[in-house]
């Protein structure tokens, strides 16, 4: 049975990978942050393995200690500030988790054992200035904190893998899906419309909606982290993307029909992002060759299962 330390497993995608790895039989060790309340599906075993969950703080050397010590046959390394928002807010804050934490658990796991450690970093780091697909051959060009920082993360962990760890970078572009935070678009743009249709409102204050985005569904985001795990080769770079770009403005329309509501979109410059990347797509080639990965979930199902989400 393989043996899964997932870091950032209380988040988004960590309560999702965690759901997909027990289901194929893996025991996994959760890190999440302390006094953070655990997923009530974690105790429910009904055949699955036991999920092992380990209170860390990843600014705290002895707490990563902790983690190298869990001895596990691989990582799926998700902990970080993930939020742009909140990377903008406090840089250095950011560098300090994605970046120089992810330096010291990738140099800890590697004196502890060698098992196969992948390193999820964000399509953000090719920066702007392209209007296609872009492959893994495109050179970096961070412009926000949180893209500096995960490229400095990627950096960290590509160094490890030269001096033997088995190392994989994964860049995913945007994904979301049912209960992720209302602090990302969809989300947000789902939540705002809801409340619109409850109060009647016509208008609704958004960022801005001319970005071109690769969005992509969560549950085939943490498919494709599980399948390079196992296919992945060692030392390389793959992009997990859809190579479909949506306006978010389109994405604004599909979810008012949804939830059945006639608004409008209105530009608050105090929501928009200052460093917003006019498209990005990715081109996930190199991820499909290596793994036979395509995506499966359509993106109106997405949607579908998002705005059911909120209204759970």
């Amino acid at each position: 049975m393989t043996r899964l330390l997932v870091t950032g497993a209380g988040g988004f995608v960590g309560r999702w990978l965690v759901r997909a790895a027990r289901a194929q039989g893996m025991q996994v060790v959760a890190s999440v942050l302390p006094g953070a309340a655990l997923p009530p599906e974690w105790a429910v075993t009904d055949g699955l393995p036991p999920v092992v969950a380990v209170a860390a703080d990843l600014r705290e050397t002895t707490d990563l200690q902790r983690l190298a010590e869990t001895t596990p046959d691989a990582v799926v390394h998700l902990a970080a500030i993930a939020s742009g928002a909140a990377a903008r807010q406090d840089p250095a804050a950011a560098l300090a988790v994605n970046a120089e934490a992810t330096a010291v658990l990738v140099s800890l796991i590697a004196h502890s054992g060698s098992p196969r450690f992948l390193f999820v970093s964000s399509g953000e780091v090719y920066g702007p200035g392209h209007a296609g697909p872009i492959d893994e051959s495109t050179p970096r060009s961070p412009r926000s904190p949180y893209a500096v920082s995960k490229a400095a993360g990627e950096g960290a962990v590509l160094a490890q893998g030269k001096a033997g760890l088995p190392v994989i970078v994964a860049r995913p572009f945007t994904h979301t899906g049912p209960d992720q935070a209302a602090d990302y678009v969809l989300p947000a743009l789902a939540h705002r419309l809801v409340e619109a249709k409850r109060r009647g409102s016509t208008t609704i204050r958004t960022g801005n909606l001319n970005p071109v985005r690769d969005f992509l569904d969560v549950r085939d985001v943490v498919r494709a982290y599980l399948l390079l795990l196992e296919h992945g080769e060692a030392g390389t770079i793959y992009n997990v993307a859809s190579g479909t770009g949506r306006k978010l403005a389109d994405c604004f329309a599909e979810l008012a029909a949804l939830i059945g509501v006639d608004a409008r979109a209105e530009m608050d410059a105090a929501l928009a992002r200052p460093d917003d990347i006019p498209v990005l797509i990715g081109d996930a080639s190199r991820l499909r060759r290596a793994t036979g990965w395509v995506p499966e979930i359509p993106f109106d199902r997405t949607l579908q299962d998002l705005v059911h989400a909120q209204a759970d």
